[in-house]
């Protein structure tokens, strides 16, 4: 089953998409939870999302991150029935995504949840700007004192990593003056490692973003 966040108000799309991810994990805790971005999605990761959760897991809670960015990207589209039809949890996180091809993933969502933003509102910053700010600024210490901020008042680091990895694909795409391509690509490329490390070794995800933080 499908919950897809969508709309013009990207900051804000990304704190809802969180905060019921953390619902539902508080409601059902032995539901095991997964993040796809863009970079990961093929044919074998969707395949496998749709599956049910296995022998220990009845059930999973994928978020597929900001699936689109090039024109003709279709695998998703390839793979929506079988996703809608799914038993585990699919949420679907596709900010600023253009309203024809929104309309084919809202057919099949189970819920909908559509958040724009006003046009009085187009330049102010939204959530934990300060965080992404110092990743923007390569400002270690900075980034190291956020992290353990946003820790301090109850965020997941998987919710923590997410906003990261956005911020890193923002510079890739946006460029900077900090970051030049070649350095946000591998900042890019150094958070999807991360955090892979982190499960496959079962390694503390905060902590590891706290060295991260440090190693900039």
């Amino acid at each position: 089953m499908i919950y897809f966040f969508h709309g013009s108000d990207g900051e804000k799309i990304r704190t809802k998409a969180f905060e019921w991810i953390a619902k539902a994990r508080t409601k059902e805790p032995d539901l095991a939870y997964a993040r796809l971005s863009r970079e990961e999605l093929n044919d074998a990761s969707l395949e496998d999302a749709a599956m049910s959760g296995g022998l220990f897991v009845a059930r999973l809670l994928i978020l597929i991150d900001d699936p689109f960015q090039e024109e003709g990207d279709d695998i998703l589209e390839k793979h929506l029935d079988a996703l809608a039809a799914s038993d585990n949890a699919i949420l679907i996180l596709a900010p600023k995504l253009p309203a024809a091809k929104a309309k084919k993933f809202v057919a099949k969502a189970k819920v909908e949840y559509k958040f724009d933003k006003p046009a009085a509102r187009e330049d102010t910053r939204g959530f934990n700007s300060n965080l992404v700010n110092a990743l923007a600024a390569k400002n270690r210490e900075k980034l190291w004192l956020e992290l353990n901020r946003t820790f301090r008042a109850g965020d997941a680091p998987e919710m923590v990593h997410g906003l990261l990895h956005w911020k890193a694909r923002d510079l890739m795409e946006k460029g900077s003056r900090i970051w030049n391509s070649q350095e946000s690509r591998q900042l890019s490329l150094s958070l999807i490692e991360l955090l892979q490390n982190s499960r496959r070794g079962g390694l503390d995800l905060s902590l590891s973003l706290e060295k991260f933080a440090l190693s900039i």
